[in-house]
């Protein structure tokens, strides 16, 4: 079951302000239960851990930078448009 653009953009919000701090003190914690390893090693383990939170939730995160594909193309052109400044008269 796909999810509309809606739902992946408040699932992404969900996940970024709920989901990924909940996942740094996981991590933190889970590395503080070992011995703490050398600053390289330490390193590393940070890095991967960063990279692999987001693995699950690549489809959430796709296109929400995007317009939204699902609404006509002059909506999102006005949309556009009430983005942009408008140009000073002089």
């Amino acid at each position: 079951m796909a999810l509309s653009y809606k739902a992946r953009r408040r699932w992404s919000l969900v996940i970024l302000l709920i989901g990924l701090p909940a996942y740094i003190v996981a991590a933190v914690t889970v590395v503080d239960l070992f011995d703490r390893p050398s600053f390289l090693v330490e390193l590393i383990i940070y890095v991967a851990l960063g990279f692999l939170w987001a693995l699950p939730f690549r489809f959430v995160f796709r296109g929400i930078g995007q317009p939204d594909p699902d609404q006509a193309p002059q909506q999102n052109a006005a949309r556009q448009n009430q983005t942009e400044e408008p140009p000073e008269n002089e």
